[in-house]
């Protein structure tokens, strides 16, 4: 099974397009178009019943104490975490590609809706949700396809990998508000293959 996009290359830099947030000359940040990449794929096991999308960041700082601080960095050498940006689920499976904003086109105050989805699909929670947690202006559920936006003063470049999993069930064996890790669990036994496409981002102008 092979998975692609028109909307950047395989290990290549991603466009601000398909960010939360891109570099702003003074003020660190500013809000971005925030749209779903292009995705589509092929390969998949004739007796594929359904797929699921996850993009997580595997390079997410374990401890935010120097996070977006001035005159501090994010050391390099700090172990890193996962920090899930989309887990959408009950992809028919007959689909074979996503158009680019399909999922996500903007950014959206308190997160968009969820679970229920386009094409049947359901959308999991991504880890904003947990991040804006008490923010005054930004706390809320924030389901659905939300890129990136690592810290800009982090030391190192942070990798968005999209994995696509073909499974041998109908709809993923989960329910209500679930996360990513929720559903990695859920699908163990039911994975017929999988593939994977990488893109990195950096809000540090020192790494751009």
């Amino acid at each position: 099974m092979k998975l692609d996009s028109s909307s950047f290359g395989d290990n290549q830099r991603i466009p601000g397009a398909y960010a939360f947030a891109v570099p702003h000359a003074t003020d660190h940040v500013a809000l971005s178009s925030n749209r779903n990449p292009q995705l589509s794929w092929s390969g998949a096991p004739a007796d594929t019943r359904s797929f699921v999308l996850i993009c997580h960041d595997r390079d997410v700082p374990s401890k935010g104490d120097d996070v977006n601080k001035e005159g501090r960095s994010v050391p390099a050498s700090l172990p890193r975490v996962d920090f899930y940006h989309w887990v959408l689920v009950d992809i028919p499976a007959g689909m074979s590609a996503i158009a680019e904003g399909e999922y996500s086109d903007g950014v959206s105050a308190r997160g968009k809706s969820g679970p229920q989805a386009k094409h049947g699909t359901r959308q999991g929670l991504n880890d904003y949700t947990g991040w804006f947690a008490g923010d005054k202006d930004m706390d809320g559920k924030y389901f659905g396809y939300d890129g990136p936006c690592p810290p800009w003063n982090d030391e190192i470049l942070h990798h968005y990998v999209f994995t696509l999993y073909a499974l041998d069930c109908a709809s993923c064996p989960v329910s209500g508000a679930f996360q990513g890790a929720e559903v990695l669990k859920a699908i163990e036994g039911h994975v017929l293959a999988k593939a994977a496409y990488t893109g990195s981002y950096t809000l540090n102008p020192k790494l751009a």
